[in-house]
């Protein structure tokens, strides 16, 4: 339980402004099957998830605690700078023509190669004592707000207020992941 509450909590907080959920409203919006879109694109969170996990496993022996606790410290100022970037739109895969199944499962899967989602499940897995815990906590996150933005379409998507919550989500992340850091480092 070490590491799936707070994975659960970091993915769905970083999720909730991520590129990948609008991505999901619009291909929901195209093909017409919220639930199916949501679906295939947790599978594709999963998959990367699983990857993530697996290499927080594989690493996690070569770190000390505080570098595990560094680790974590880096994943959360990461997100902090994601967060306080702007939000650049998705592409729309317009020009894909693989189907209902395939533009979801691979669009989804390309565009969260390597976000802030598999980052956090990385560092949680690599710190907590269960791997795989973090790869299932930071998957139900995916699953409730793919599932959100699947339902809602992409207008509703749009109407919510995600600016003002990226700028408090960025500045929540770095505040822990500075005191985190200065822990790690024993600064504090």
């Amino acid at each position: 339980m070490d590491s799936l509450v707070p994975a659960f909590v970091a993915v769905l907080l970083a999720q909730a402004g991520d590129r990948s959920p609008w991505l999901v409203a619009i291909l929901a919006d195209r093909f017409g099957k919220p639930f199916m879109v949501a679906i295939i694109a947790i599978i594709a969170h999963a998959a990367g998830n699983a990857v993530a996990a697996t290499g927080g496993m594989l690493i996690a022996p070569m770190l000390t605690p505080n570098a595990r606790q560094l680790l974590l410290a880096l994943a959360l100022v990461f997100a902090a700078m994601g967060a306080l970037w702007r939000l650049k739109p998705p592409d729309r895969l317009e020009g894909w023509k693989l189907g209902a199944f395939a533009t979801p499962l691979l669009g989804v899967f390309i565009l969260a190669a390597g976000d802030t989602t598999q980052f956090f499940t990385f560092a949680f897995a690599a710190h907590g004592p269960s791997p795989v815990l973090a790869a299932i906590g930071a998957t139900f996150a995916v699953l409730v707000v793919n599932t959100a933005a699947a339902l809602m379409g992409e207008k509703g998507w749009r109407k919510l207020p995600i600016r003002p919550y990226r700028i408090g989500f960025g500045l929540l992340c770095l505040a822990t992941g500075a005191v985190l850091a200065a822990g790690a480092l024993r600064l504090i």
